[in-house]
């Protein structure tokens, strides 16, 4: 006859307790380890298998431990749950433990039936952790069942080592490079949308209209978009690739009943009607809706949330609304940009080959403007090319002059300047940054000779003497390594940034290790480059880093860990651009204060001064005045740029004029800039305002704070996790230095610790550090360096610890230091009366109803229990008071048979306490359940549905009992 296992119950099946699970069957159990995560789920077959029930073996008496042992026990517990109670199912399990202000677009996610987002925080808050936590969050309460993240190619993979590693989500690539070994595996007729549940997809791969179809029919229930800015059609002016994205995500928003999260730091862009469409994607009465009205305000505060760092730096504190501080958060954003502008000028044999560029620039625009349209349009994209790589450097300039333009091909002047301007301006609105870093090409029919001999010119400027803007760089970069900083020097073009690496390899000293990353490597080249860099330097003080990379790298790869300034070799003709490229290093897990960023700049080439004047400097102006970037108008600076060519290509045709920027000459420059920064102060006028009037109401912070304070509680807070690792590595004999900084980190050198211990770190902390002896750095902060552990619950070098210090409390038998203990009797002045506290573990069934069905599942949650006196005659202690007994300090020794004995007896009378244990686990049911509610109050079904109950009888895991000393006359004192 076979045995039923009821959901809940215990059994011993392969060596270990398990927990049976809802979805077990009479002939199938499903099976989750005891304090395990559901990544450790298994089936068992009880017929082939052996499956008993299991009791959850007492405490020994014998088996006694010191005051620390009863809250190293209780945190090893509550740091190795990943199957927590409360309402947020995914937060136990996840491998980064969010900011509270990052919970914000979670609840308010989690009060709608169909999630509809449009999530747009400043650069550097966190927007791919708050879209990560409710994607997480959405899948593990079965309120979707698969995932598609739209995003540029070279941040897909990016992509998808976040949500593996933080959210424990495995996402195919879909990319052109990607598809047809993917297609390879599928049935006939399959999609592999339909095969691959959770998809990382290129948005200008799926965009086209031969693969959209395909995935919109099999598009899974949640959609994230990245830089959804981009996917939007503001007016008729946007290109083809904008219109064909905002068509994708159109389709895709059609499906009411599919998540949809877009993510971007600038919903505007500066155009109100681009704000309006993305706001239509979420909720189609926001593209009307008059957002002047309470109505209309109400309405956007369900779906968007917009902050800057200001907002957030500080947060849950009293200034925020709340009683008092006692939950306050501080976020290390650090504080400024340190900016500075630095000049260079020309050598006289530079200042030559620009002269004579520009004047065969100007004869070549002149002559085919009497051509045709197409001829005009072709010299005049060559013409810009020729000069930007001539200010860029030698040998972007001789490359440019010896390949053939990539107008040079089109058949009709749209097409040049379609085929062109990509290459060659820095447009917002860009399609993608792959591939823009190529030197873009001047060579037309016919001027061959002329290009060679200029080309054959520029390659001879090569080097510090005959370039004095990479002299200038040596000597502002030595400065930046001397103060200790490892700067990254962003390039316009691939030849410039190859170039530069070399020559700063033989200028910068032995000490100081360079490496180059550019569009020639892959995406996930580029990241193992970085590695490779910091791996070079390694962890000496005198070591530096210098990265000299061009802009496949300015946006959206995390930078902050390695780098700690920014070099603007090459000015960018949109200052957005420069915003992306300090982003990389300004933004949170910055250990520096302050980044500094220089720019550099030609006096006399002719372009450098005006650009800096008119885009660089006014958009850093704004920035600090608002706080917040606001992007250019594309239009308008491209009219700046284009004049400032313009005028140079007019001057060459009239030598007599005096000075390269006369008054009367500069005319249609001035006028252009002008209409620029109206354009642009409008814009900034329009960001203000909506961030005032749609600042993020939808969530009060005591909200914020009740929920926060419910995570920790049952979770666990950083100073104990912090106090946990170092207390339990201590006793463990691992070496531990704490930092000289006052900062609360510190190294531990683990080569002395358990055998099982090393073995269950060298997989997450590397096995070089472990056995070599290599001291593994703890940091305070949750945004930690590879090589290096968060003290956060969901660190897993944190987990390696606590699980080890778990098991050897639980096994009586282990070999090793076992530093938490299931009893202990203390002597301390904490009590003035016999106190036992109890460590009990609760199981709860939980009924969660979710549009994919019912799901059953079983939950744990630890709490101490405390009464004074004798278990027959409790006097029960609040919870606060219980959680002060584990700070309690020993008074005296105490005999260990004295001890023993003690235990005996509180162990033999812990029946009648049960009646108690069992009516507070109700009573923790009952505030589950009221707390499902709460967090999903706007969703009535599954409200109506909910259900969670409490598996009696609770495990006891731990019984201590305080003592007050005795005094000389032999009375308790």
């Amino acid at each position: 006859m076979t045995h039923t296992y009821t959901p809940g119950s215990l059994v011993t099946a392969r060596g270990r307790e398990w927990v049976v699970l809802p979805d077990s069957e009479p002939d199938l159990l499903v099976l989750r380890p005891l304090g395990g995560s559901d990544d450790d789920i298994s089936a068992v077959f009880p017929a082939f298998e052996q499956v008993e029930d299991a009791q959850f073996a007492p405490p020994s008496p014998a088996d006694l431990g010191d005051q620390r042992a009863a809250g190293l026990l209780r945190s090893s517990l509550r740091i190795g749950f990943r199957s927590g109670a409360g309402p947020f199912r995914s937060l136990a399990g996840i491998a980064v433990e969010p900011r509270a202000y990052q919970l914000v677009p979670l609840l308010m996610a989690l009060r709608q039936q169909t999630v509809r987002m449009l999530i747009s925080d400043d650069v550097g808050i966190g927007k791919t952790i708050e879209a990560g936590l409710i994607a997480k969050e959405l899948l593990a309460q079965g309120e979707a069942k698969g995932l598609a993240v739209l995003c540029s190619p070279a941040l897909a993979e990016q992509w998808q080592e976040e949500l593996r590693t933080k959210f424990g989500i495995d996402a195919e690539l879909v990319l052109a490079s990607t598809v047809s070994r993917l297609e390879r595996g599928l049935d006939l007729g399959q999609s592999l949308f339909d095969r691959y549940p959770h998809v990382i997809v290129s948005t200008d791969y799926i965009k086209s209209t031969r693969h959209r179809d395909d995935f919109v029919r099999h598009c899974p229930d949640l959609v994230i978009v990245d830089e959804a800015h981009t996917c939007v059609a503001a007016d008729d002016t946007v290109s083809t690739q904008n219109q064909l994205r905002y068509e994708l995500l159109r389709r895709v928003a059609e499906d009411t009943e599919r998540h949809l999260l877009l993510v971007t730091a600038t919903p505007h862009s500066g155009k109100e009607s681009g704000f309006r469409n993305l706001l239509g994607l979420v909720r189609p009465e926001l593209v009307d809706v008059d957002l002047e009205t309470d109505r209309g305000r109400r309405l956007l505060a369900q779906h968007f949330v917009q902050r800057k760092r200001a907002d957030v730096r500080q947060y849950l504190t009293k200034e925020s609304g709340l009683a008092d501080n006692s939950l306050a958060e501080e976020t290390a954003f650090p504080s400024d940009r340190e900016s500075k502008d630095e000049k260079y000028k020309l050598s006289p044999a530079y200042r030559a080959l620009l002269d004579d560029a520009i004047a065969y620039a100007s004869e070549r625009v002149q002559a085919a403007g009497e051509q045709g349209r197409r001829e005009a349009r072709i010299a005049w994209w060559s013409a810009i090319a020729l000069l930007r790589s001539l200010v860029s450097s030698p040998r972007a300039a001789s490359q440019t002059l010896s390949t053939r333009s990539a107008a040079a091909v089109a058949a009709s002047a749209e097409e040049a300047d379609r085929l062109a301007a990509p290459l060659t301006r820095d447009s917002a609105d860009s399609d993608a940054l792959e591939g823009l870093d190529a030197a873009p090409g001047a060579e037309t029919d016919g001027a061959g000779a002329r290009l060679a001999e200029l080309a054959e010119r520029a390659a001879a400027l090569e080097g510090p003497e005959g370039d004095l803007k990479l002299a200038a760089l040596v000597r502002h970069l030595k400065a930046l390594l001397k103060d200790g900083y490892h700067p990254i020097v962003f390039c316009r073009y691939i030849p410039t940034a190859e170039y530069v690496a070399e020559h700063l390899e033989k200028k910068l000293g032995s000490k100081t290790v360079v490496k180059a990353v550019t569009g020639t490597l892959s995406p996930q080249q580029r990241l193992t480059r970085i590695e490779e860099l910091a791996t070079l330097a390694g962890d000496d003080p005198a070591a530096r880093r210098v990265l000299v990379a061009t802009d496949c790298l300015s946006e959206g790869v995390n930078l902050q860990h390695h780098f700690d300034a920014v070099v603007h070799y090459d000015l960018a003709w949109n200052p957005t651009r420069h915003d992306q490229r300090e982003g990389r290093v300004d933004r949170y897990g910055q250990k520096r204060d302050k980044v500094r960023v220089i720019t550099l700049y030609g006096i006399d080439n002719g372009i450098d001064g005006k650009v800096l004047e008119v885009l660089i400097a006014k958009h850093r102006q704004i920035r600090k005045d608002l706080g917040i970037s606001v992007s250019v108008p594309d239009e308008a600076s491209s009219g700046v740029t284009d004049a400032i060519v313009e005028w140079l290509l007019m001057r060459s045709q009239q030598p007599q004029q005096e000075g390269l920027f006369g008054v009367e000459a500069l005319k249609t420059v001035d006028t252009r800039a002008a209409a620029l920064e109206s354009e642009w102060n409008s814009a900034a006028e329009r960001e203000t305002t909506s961030r005032s009037r749609f600042a993020q109401r939808a969530i009060h912070p005591e909200e914020v704070a009740r929920e926060v304070a419910a995570i920790r509680d049952t979770l666990g807070r950083a100073d104990e996790v912090s106090g946990f690792v170092h207390h339990a590595l201590t006793a463990l004999e691992a070496h531990v230095v704490e930092a000289v900084d006052g900062s609360g980190d510190f190294t531990a050198e683990v080569s002395g610790v358990p055998a099982g211990l090393r073995d269950a770190l060298a997989p997450v902390a590397g096995a070089e550090a472990v056995e070599s002896g290599r001291p593994i750095p703890f940091r305070t902060t949750a945004a930690v360096a590879r090589g290096e552990a968060a003290l956060v619950r969901t660190d897993p070098v944190v987990g390696a610890v606590a699980a080890h210090v778990l098991n050897a409390a639980l096994d009586t038998e282990a070999v090793g230091r076992r530093p938490a203990r299931r009893c202990g009797v203390v002597s301390t002045e904490a009590v003035t009366v016999p106190t036992t506290l109890l460590l009990v573990r609760y199981r709860f069934h939980l009924t969660l109803p979710s549009r994919q069905g019912t799901r059953r599942i079983v939950a744990e949650d630890a709490r101490l229990l405390a009464y004074q006196g004798s278990a027959k005659n409790p006097v029960w202690l609040p919870e606060e008071q219980a959680l002060d007994l584990l700070t309690a300090e020993a008074a005296e020794n105490t005999d260990d048979y004295f001890q023993e004995r003690t235990m005996r007896r509180t162990l033999g009378q812990l029946d009648a306490v049960q009646p108690h244990m069992t009516a507070y686990g109700e009573e923790l049911a009952a505030e589950l359940h009221e707390s499902h509610r709460r967090v999903r109050r706007a969703s009535d079904e599954i409200v109506q549905g909910l259900k969670v109950t409490a598996q009696q009888p609770a495990d006891i895991l731990g019984v201590y009992v305080y003592l007050p000393p005795i005094t000389a006359d032999g009375e308790a004192a």
